[in-house]
């Protein structure tokens, strides 16, 4: 069988260099054309996340193209959330009642440096830098490019077009600004942005907090977290209001009024950030939202993938173990379709989107519960109870953050209808005193099971009456 010769990816972030190496793996010829300068010889991180969440699908798209030994070295284990108060006082909330299951920090600009390098070691992969597409053709197959070296255009003609170009993506533009098929997209976007910061190392190198967890400072409407870096710094994230609340975006506009803010909610945090005040104006205030769209595809040519498809806001860590999850699944539909594009795409949107639609909506949802709820009794409850529970049935009881986080082979819009029902069956019988959390846990096991069945049978009933 003979593969389409020239296959063209936009964008060359995590997912469109993940895609380039599987491609060229599989034994195609590959062109990726990215707007940027080369990571790997310039630092263009600002404003973007320095450090992301890698989980087990991360994990399990390493497997797939055969670097796991290369990037797991590049991991910090976080094995669980360090919630601080207002009183500087702090308790771990582990992830997990399973001793191996915990996330891991991983710089951005190293990762990304792993997978082009790898990529370009096959001869059929080219990566092209410093040219921005302005536009594309989706009837013709034509990108058009403009090169910041030489301030012309130049075009490119591809059998087939994969958008990798993040949220803001220019093939998705295409799609609704040619107006050539029906085409929904929505971007949503939260109240609240988020502004970068740095704990920087000791002078020996060494970690000024708990190198290994998730440090979070939840305040009801707003919160900050921190991931380790492996030089010894931690990567801090304010997420913010823009304009409500007694201190928001909009009016922090001074070194003492920013230094105020800090000092009253965060003083544990002050002594840990020696350049607090020259950081937060230095550094650039960037929205969170969501995007969803459909199709994905246009006939057998064009085709979106990763955050170009499915941006997510970034509360449950997982917007790159999702586009990772993407190209896994893609080359799964490829093994069975490979050669008919035009039912790759569609096998693959099939697939795929439920699955990205429900971790954009889980995202949401954690949002809340990491800035109102993890500090609240009853949900420190709840978690307890789930805790104990995976510890005493670890092959029985999964959270709902497990089977996400963990269970790289539940697919997401399970874990989010089964983990919902059970996430209101513990909080049911936690309210309504029906469960005594001293009690027999094989008692309690029982009880929930059977709540969350009950659960999910109403919400199967609740779906057939619609339909």
């Amino acid at each position: 069988m003979k593969k389409k010769e020239n296959i063209l990816i936009v964008g060359a972030g995590l997912c469109g260099s993940l895609l380039a190496l599987r491609l060229g793996q599989r034994g195609y010829k590959v062109t990726v054309m990215e707007s940027r300068p080369d990571l790997r010889k310039v630092d263009i991180s600002v404003g973007r996340s320095i450090n992301l969440a890698f989980s087990d699908r991360g994990i399990k798209a390493m497997n797939m193209v055969g670097l796991t030994d290369k990037v797991m070295p590049l991991c910090i284990p976080m094995r669980g959330r360090l919630v601080h108060d207002v009183q500087g006082n702090t308790f771990m909330a582990n992830y997990s009642g399973r001793e191996d299951e915990y996330i891991n920090s991983i710089s951005r600009g190293d990762l990304n440096s792993l997978l082009l390098t790898e990529a370009e070691e096959h001869e059929a992969v080219d990566i092209v830098f410093n040219k921005e597409c302005t536009g594309i053709d989706i009837e013709e197959n034509i990108a058009t490019f403009h090169c910041y070296e030489t301030k012309k255009e130049m075009q490119l003609k591809a059998d087939v077009i994969i958008g990798t170009d993040g949220a803001g993506s220019i093939l998705r533009k295409s799609y609704y600004l040619e107006r050539k098929f029906l085409f929904s997209y929505s971007q949503n976007f939260l109240n609240h942005g988020y502004k970068e910061l740095s704990i920087p190392a000791t002078k020996t190198g060494g970690f000024r907090t708990e190198k290994n967890a998730l440090h979070i400072w939840p305040r009801g409407n707003f919160m900050i977290i921190a991931l380790p870096n492996l030089d010894g710094s931690f990567t801090v994230t304010l997420f913010l209001s823009y304009d409500e609340g007694e201190y928001n975006f909009n009016n922090l506009t001074t070194k003492e009024i920013v230094q105020e803010f800090f000092e009253k909610e965060f003083p544990d945090l002050v002594p840990l950030i020696p350049e607090l005040t020259t950081e937060y104006f230095e550094n650039p205030t960037a929205p969170l939202g969501t995007v969803k769209c459909s199709p994905w595809s246009y006939k057998n040519n064009t085709l979106l993938m990763g955050d170009a498809a499915h941006a997510i806001v970034p509360f449950y860590g997982q917007g790159m173990n999702a586009s990772f999850e993407d190209v896994v699944v893609l080359n799964e539909v490829l093994d069975q379709y490979e050669g008919d594009w035009e039912k790759v795409f569609k096998v693959y949107e099939k697939t795929r989107k439920k699955d990205t639609d429900a971790i954009a909506d889980l995202a949401i949802d954690n949002y809340y519960e990491m800035r109102d709820h993890v500090a609240n009794p009853i949900f420190k409850e709840k978690r307890k109870l789930e805790i104990d529970l995976e510890k005493a049935f670890p092959e029985t009881y999964f959270s709902k953050y497990s089977m996400v986080t963990f269970n790289e082979d539940i697919p997401y819009s399970k874990a989010m209808e089964i983990g919902r029902a059970q996430d209101k069956a513990l909080l049911n019988l936690i309210i309504d005193d029906e469960i005594d959390t001293t009690a027999d846990l094989q008692e309690i096991l029982k009880k929930v099971q059977e709540e969350t069945n009950e659960i999910l049978d109403e919400d199967n009933v609740a779906k057939t009456m619609k339909h």
